[in-house]
Parts: structure tokens; sequence; C-alpha cells
């Protein structure tokens, strides 16, 4: 790999005598992983049915290392059974204390690696607010976030100052996966070393203070923050947490737990020499099987707080006929009266979410479905956030049946054998649910949305 002059200079800096060791690396094969989804199941059942030879991540419980199989066109991965995560990303939502209950935001987030994490670690309690600047990154972000289940997420579409304004000491955790130059990708992305500059470091830096600038205001005293990057530049890393401390005499570092190859944070690469740095990790592809990280965790001193942002008001109207009807079939605890309905849409609201009038919302609470002329069409999000037995009327298959790659692909399939009522039907895998269909007499018309399709 041909990297950069002044990157190499860099790093030489950096690593002295054991660059040519990392600069050996890049040219060896990037590790694979995977991370289970449990909010679906549990990393035991999920080591029972799973068809790949895995073995784990030290640092992160539910990841695994996978070899030459291709997860990603396996029918668990359209079941939201697991999320392809390259390992040493793994590290920030692995380390990072999420509790139920918690207010939690995730102010970089598409395309979702770490949402989802995080809204399996509140197992559908508090809130979980995924945040991205980017109009067109939302929409990975929403898709990955209902196939995995996630139900007490918003997303929105901002720029920070404009959260900060809405939600000042709010959160009890923020995770801060800043954009970065992206050095610890080269090996996966030759595209990124190709556009790495003399002045990524700096500009990236610029951008990453002006994000930490409002991010710390929306912490509520007694609450944590993780600030991660895949870059070695100290100028994004020490020097970006220095400077954050800088703006609040209340923060401190929390150590976070080493693993075998983990480096520490260098104070002596950083301007003022605090030794706490030493508390955060760095990770090196040449010492460890994954590419380069840094995260550091942080608390704000003080009494946990109730700062207040205001109640969700669900607008409530007379739920219709054909949404009662369907929704009797659902074993699934929803208060009506957080039922709410806009326009042709119709959505859960959790009782922990707050008021976000005003702001560019991609999806808040669960969309259940859309009424139609004397019907009502259940989401595919709905059918991802469902377990089995949430539904009466299922059409369960093997992973080895060949009607699900037709289903996944959108075409009708014969069910007679199975036993199906007519009418609105749930199709599932192994019991992992994957998404709607209509059954008449053996007969199911594909209903599994269109954007998700394989092939589409």
């Amino acid at each position: 790999m041909k990297l950069p002059e002044k990157f190499e200079q860099n790093m030489r800096g950096l690593l002295g005598t054991g660059y040519n060791i990392y600069y050996s690396a890049l040219n060896e094969p990037a590790h694979k992983g995977l991370r289970v989804n449990t909010l679906k199941l549990d990393t035991d059942e999920f080591l029972r049915i799973s068809p790949f030879s895995l073995t784990p991540v030290p640092w992160a419980g539910n990841g695994f290392y996978f070899q030459d199989e291709r997860p990603a066109t396996h029918p668990f991965y359209q079941a939201g059974l697991y999320y392809i995560q390259e390992s040493s990303a793994m590290i920030s939502a692995a380390s990072f204390p999420v509790e139920e209950g918690d207010r939690v935001l995730d102010l970089c987030a598409a395309p979702g690696g770490k949402s989802t994490e995080l809204a399996a670690k509140l197992k559908g309690t508090g809130v979980l607010v995924s945040n991205d600047i980017s109009a067109s990154r939302t929409k990975a972000l929403l898709k990955n976030l209902e196939v995995f289940g996630a139900k007490n997420t918003i997303i929105t579409n901002e720029p920070v100052h404009r959260l900060a304004e809405r939600f000042p000491g709010y959160f009890d955790k923020i995770v801060v996966d800043a954009p970065c130059s992206g050095e610890g990708m080269f090996r996966k992305s030759e595209d990124l070393c190709a556009a790495w500059s003399e002045s990524s470091n700096a500009d990236c830096s610029k951008l990453q203070r002006e994000i930490l600038k409002y991010a710390i205001l929306m912490l509520k005293p007694g609450g944590m923050m993780l600030y991660s990057t895949c870059t070695f530049s100290p100028e994004e890393n020490e020097k970006s947490i220095e400077w954050l401390l800088s703006l609040d005499s209340d923060l401190e570092i929390i150590e976070i737990k080493k693993y075998e190859g983990f480096d520490g944070g260098h104070p002596e690469w950083g301007d003022t020499g605090n030794e706490e740095l030493k508390k955060a990790v760095r990770i090196w592809p040449h010492k460890v099987k994954g590419e380069g990280h840094f995260a550091c965790l942080l608390k704000k001193k003080g009494e946990t707080g109730e700062n207040f942002a205001g109640d969700y008001h669900v607008k409530r109207a007379k739920l219709p006929v054909e949404v009662k009807e369907f929704l009797s079939h659902v074993d699934m605890d929803l208060n009506e009266a957080r039922i709410e309905c806009a326009g042709d849409k119709v959505y859960y609201i959790p009782e922990s979410f707050p008021e976000i009038t005003g702001l560019k919302i991609v999806r808040c609470g669960l969309l259940l479905g859309e009424k139609k002329k004397n019907r009502f069409e259940p989401s595919q999000a709905l059918a991802m956030a469902l377990k089995s037995g949430q539904y009466d009327n299922v059409v369960d298959f093997d992973e080895s049946d060949e009607r699900v790659a037709r289903y996944l692909k959108g075409e009708t399939i014969e069910v007679d054998e199975l036993g199906a009522k007519d009418g609105t039907c749930l199709v599932s895998v192994h019991g992992f649910p994957l998404g709607w269909g209509k059954n008449n007499r053996g007969t199911v018309k594909n209903k599994y949305l269109a954007g998700w399709r394989i092939g589409s």
C-alpha cells in the first residue's frame, strides 16, 4: 500500500522503530467482524444456530470474527440477528456503561453501528436519540435501527447546535463517534487513503471541537460521554480531549479496560501532558486483530439531575376500527394512549420520549403502519420489532428453505403445508420475523418492503 508521504512521516514520528511492523500489517488482509443483536436473542442462542465459523472479539462480549463466509447474504442478517462491524469499532459501545432507562444521544450516528448496540443495551427502555447531519446517511441509519427491532428511538437530522438548544443538560449518556481523517481505516479503504491530505488532521480537529463544544452542553451532571475516532492523529485524539477538558472543570476521564495489545492515550502527544490521558484507549492494527481506533470515556462530576426537556404530547385521535382490529392480533405491550395518528401513518410513542416539535425528525418511535382505504397495512418496522409468538398468524421457514430467498426477493410463495390462516401473515425464518405477507389459500402475496428486497 502506498501511503501519503506526510502521513508516513507522521506515523514514523509516533511509532518510531515500530513503524515497519505497522506498515507490514497494512498489507495483510483486514479482519471481518459481526456483532450479535441482543435485542432479539442472547449470544449463546445465536452461537447455537449460527452457520458461521466464529471466534470471539475479546473486548466485545457479543462480537465475533468470521472468516470467508458471507453473513450479509444469509437470511439471519435480514432478520436482524447481527450487525456486520469492524472489530475495533466495537470498543466504543462495548465499553460504554449504558443502563436501562437512560436517555442516550448518539450524535454522529449514521450508518448505525453504535446506535444499534446502544439500543440493544437499553432493551426497549429510556430513549435513544440518533442524530446525523447528513439527510442521505440517515436513510441507512433508519433501516439499520428498524432491522434491529429498536422501538424507543428518535432519529434526527440536525446540526449539533440545534440539539443543544433543545436538550441542555438532558442526556445521561452521549456518544460522539466523531468525523475524522480515517487514518485507522486505510487498510480497509484505499479511497480514504487517497483522500488524505496534509490539512486533513487540522480540518477534522476543527469540526470535532465544534461538535464537542455543543455536545458537552447536553450532558447532565453525573452523565458520561464517549468520544471516539478511527484515526491515529494526536490532533484529533489526545489534543481534542485536552481541549474538551478545558471547557468544563467538572469533566474527568474514566479508565477504559485495556485488553491484550491495547495501548493507552499518550500524554506526551498532547499539549498539556495530562497523565489522565493514559486512561483512554488506542488500538493499532499491528497489535490486535482490528483496525485503528481511539476511544476516551469522560464523566461530568456532580449529582445526577433531572433536567426537563418537556414530555412528548401524543396527538390523539380516535383509533380507526381497522387499526384496532389488526392490533388485536398483536401481543405487544402497547398503551393505546401512546398511539399517534399522523395523517395516514400510525406510530407508537413510548412514555419516555421528550418534546421534539421544531426538529427535523426522520422517525419518532415505532411506525406501526399505514391506514389505507378500509384497511390497515402493518409496517416493516413493526414486523422487525415483533418476537416469536407476538403475532397470531405466522409462516415460519427453516433458513435452508428456498422460499426464504424467494420471499426476500419479493416473490409470491406457496405455503400450503404450513397451516397459515388467510389474511395478513408474518413471514419468519427460524422463528425470527422477516416481514409481512397476505395469505390466500396457501399462496402468500409478498409484502416485504420494496426497498429492502434483495436485488432491488
